[in-house]
């Protein structure tokens, strides 16, 4: 990298920035007496707080969880990347990636929202999306979203199940066994 090339921000800069941006321009809503600015500005920054808390959440428990197995002999390789891009359906979604390999089988934890506009929409409401993906196994992979419960917390649950079921540590250990089954392929193939 060149000295007159700067490098992209993270996105915890960017997002603490943006929560800041957010914050004043409501400040301003308030003080011109647009209480319904002001109103649709102070959700958007409990919705951002919502969905970092619960993003940092899922990834953490994966992290966990998958530490705990290394510990018991396996060996899983863990990467993060905190500057994610990545499609669902029309929606092109910011975020951060948890990958876990064991050996060529890999398993992407994507989560992420649209931050401006032109990123588009989450179809069928909630606050953001994710994929829980196993390369190969198109079967084992699923869909999340998460939605807010009645109480204002905030909630993963799997999409494409016959019910929509809530992301428990259940959900999460039987993943990583998935991926740590080396005799598991997908039944499609």
């Amino acid at each position: 990298m060149s000295d007159s090339e700067t490098p992209a921000p993270a996105f915890h800069d960017l997002d603490e920035t943006w929560a800041n941006e957010l914050r004043d321009a409501e400040t301003r809503a308030r003080a011109a007496g647009r209480a319904d600015i002001s109103e649709y500005l102070a959700l958007r920054r409990s919705n951002d707080a919502l969905r970092q808390t619960a993003c940092d959440w899922l990834l953490e428990n994966f992290r966990n969880m998958a530490g705990e197995m290394n510990r018991a002999g396996a060996s899983l390789q863990i990467t993060n990347d905190d500057n994610y891009k990545f499609t669902v359906g029309s929606a092109a979604l910011s975020g951060k990636l948890l990958k876990l390999e064991n050996g060529v089988r890999q398993l992407l934890v994507e989560v992420g929202w649209p931050r401006v506009p032109r990123d588009g929409f989450l179809r069928g409401g909630g606050i953001a999306l994710g994929r829980l993906r196993h390369l190969g196994i198109k079967s084992a992979s699923d869909q999340i979203r998460l939605v807010t419960s009645p109480d204002g917390a905030p909630r993963w649950i799997v999409e494409n199940k016959s019910e929509n079921a809530e992301i428990r540590e259940a959900n999460i250990r039987g993943h990583i066994s998935i991926l740590l089954d080396s005799s598991r392929v997908d039944e499609s193939l």
